[in-house]
């Protein structure tokens, strides 16, 4: 829990008078919070429902896995084919070399002679190596809660931010919108459709500083007592420094807005960029620190080995994966479930 101290903030330079969106939601004060518990999956047709989407997501690590193990014998021909079936879901080498070596010593160990055993093995240790990403979202510790969620362009960032804030909304938040991707095009008209169809207030510039906007934003969720502040920024390339070096001003700025803030800085990940994933997150959490991870698009061509490499070498939580367009099909990171999609 962070500690706040009552000061006047410093403002950055003269912003231009900022676009607001429709009338924010009176706030609903709540007690702390996990949004775990703030999105259920309660009837059993939804679980369903939502395990097959993402099993359907997955299958193609799923059957590569999978087929390995049918009448397989026990021996050095089976680990040369996990591995490079794991390799090929971009677990990485780091990761792939970790759970073969404590499947080797666990088949030992435990004398496991059949292939199903031996899949049952590989289950577990996959669920022990993720369940560390597996962690609650906290609301309600602070008024406003505030997030800056970064990520590169087309990875789904603002429409995971549209849902979160829905979710989140839905659940009796009150949020508030600042639309500092100023870098893409149509990036803050997305926002504020989002906004106008979920009546929530969007802080936005026709043409400005993102570190200027979201100040701003800060300012008004402060003063209007909302619950949650979810700064979009620009989509950036680990590669561009100079841009990332924005992302930073940014994050200092809000910082000036609210001491202790930003309290969750995430990272929108597209599942299917492979190893490439792994860098952004290597990349973003030097620059930023980041609290959480949001992996996307696990509904196509998406491996899902990566969150193995993650776990291995730069384990950021996973908060939330998704599969799908619609605002259910963003359901928070569960390791077991994930590993039983994976693996079957």
């Amino acid at each position: 829990m962070f500690s706040f101290f009552k000061k006047k903030p410093v403002a950055p330079e003269a912003p231009a008078a900022p676009v607001v969106a429709p009338a924010p939601i009176a706030p609903a004060p709540v007690e702390a919070a996990s949004l775990p518990d703030l999105l259920p999956i309660e009837e059993p047709a939804q679980k369903q429902s939502w395990m097959s989407r993402l099993k359907a997501g997955l299958s193609k690590t799923s059957s590569n896995l999978s087929v390995l193990f049918v009448g397989a014998r026990i021996d050095d021909d089976l680990y040369d084919e996990l591995e490079a079936a794991l390799l090929m879901s971009d677990a990485g080498v780091d990761a792939t070399t970790y759970l073969l070596d404590a499947l080797k010593r666990k088949v030992k160990e435990d004398k496991l002679l059949d292939a199903a055993a031996v899949k049952a093995a590989l289950k577990q240790l996959l669920i022990e190596l993720l369940t560390p990403l597996q962690r609650p979202f906290e609301l309600g510790r602070h008024t406003p809660t505030v997030m800056m969620i970064s990520g590169v362009n087309g990875a789904g960032k603002t429409t995971t931010i549209g849902k979160l804030a829905k979710h989140m909304q839905t659940h009796g938040q009150s949020v508030l919108l600042a639309a500092g991707d100023t870098f893409r095009a149509a990036a803050r008209e997305q926002l504020m459709v989002w906004g106008q169809r979920n009546n929530i207030t969007v802080i936005s510039q026709a043409s400005g500083d993102p570190a200027a906007v979201s100040f701003d934003a800060v300012q008004s969720g402060k003063a209007k007592g909302v619950d949650v502040v979810m700064v979009d920024t620009a989509g950036r390339l680990p590669t561009q420094l100079h841009l990332m070096e924005e992302l930073k001003k940014v994050q200092r700025v809000i910082g000036k807005g609210m001491e202790g803030a930003p309290h969750e800085t995430l990272l929108v990940i597209d599942g299917n960029t492979g190893q490439n994933a792994l860098a952004q997150v290597k990349a973003f959490d030097d620059a930023l620190k980041l609290t959480g991870l949001v992996i996307t698009k696990l509904d196509g061509t998406a491996k899902g080995g990566v969150l193995a490499a993650i776990a291995r070498v730069r384990p950021v939580p996973v908060y939330f994966i998704g599969v799908g367009e619609k605002i259910e099909d963003l359901q928070p990171f569960v390791a077991a479930e994930f590993v039983e999609a994976l693996l079957g």
